[in-house]
């Protein structure tokens, strides 16, 4: 009898496959004030994430935010309209004038940010009307409402990856801080009855390599099948 595939034994969850809870300090979200203003009281590495968080001290209570470059502690950052086009101060994007850099997007007024969050990467505002077209990192064009808030800047951390990680410890353990899947045999490697790719006089995935999004979990391994489109004749 075979073992249970890898992709069956991670939708489980377990702590193997679970990415470790205190090394996710806070989601790093716009705090849910619309309009305040704070100061930076301290800059916390974060390992479960790519940025660094700034500990905010906002009236009554404390709020973590990705850093921006150029943040420091002792810094005030404004929240809401009309605030200063400084970085790390959160605005509505129908507020930032065109070309400005932008990261931590809301798609829906209120939801504390959801877009371009990764260290070194940002936003760039397009154009303004009865929505705000930004451009985002992949190239892509996206239209949110003008009341969506975002932080102006770029996230901090951005030459993280210049400095080679030299082993491969150190490389395994940083993709488990994410949950990420590293070092693993590939499916065409193993031998038949462990996975659906394995066996054959060479390695070779020997079916088609896609799956129906109702496949079983057992059969569920390589790309899922893209959604048909209904055409009009």
């Amino acid at each position: 009898m075979g073992k249970q595939l890898r992709t069956q034994r991670r939708g489980k969850g377990g702590p193997n496959y679970r990415s470790p809870s205190f090394k996710h300090v806070a989601p790093g979200r716009h705090p849910s004030a619309r309009e305040a203003r704070g100061t930076v009281t301290d800059i916390i590495h974060a390992p479960g994430r790519s940025t660094p968080l700034l500990k905010v001290s906002l009236p009554g209570r404390q709020e973590y935010m990705i850093a921006a470059e150029g943040n420091f502690v002792g810094q005030e950052i404004t929240i809401g309209p009309g605030s200063p086009l400084s970085s790390g101060n959160v605005m509505p994007v129908g507020e930032i004038p065109e070309g400005v850099q932008v990261f931590n997007l809301e798609i829906r007024p209120g939801d504390g940010g959801k877009l371009v969050k990764t260290a070194g990467t940002s936003a760039t505002v397009i154009s303004h009307g009865d929505q705000t077209t930004v451009e985002l990192p992949s190239g892509s064009f996206k239209r949110l409402d003008n009341r969506c808030y975002v932080s102006v800047g770029i996230p901090a951390g951005g030459g993280r990856i210049d400095k080679p990680f030299a082993k491969a410890g150190k490389k395994f353990h940083a993709m488990r801080a994410k949950a990420k899947d590293y070092l693993h045999v590939s499916g065409v490697a193993m031998n038949p009855i462990n996975h659906p790719f394995g066996g054959g006089s060479h390695q070779h995935v020997g079916r088609p390599s896609t799956v129906g999004r109702g496949s079983r979990p057992g059969q569920k391994v390589g790309r899922l099948s893209p959604k048909k489109r209904n055409r009009r004749a």
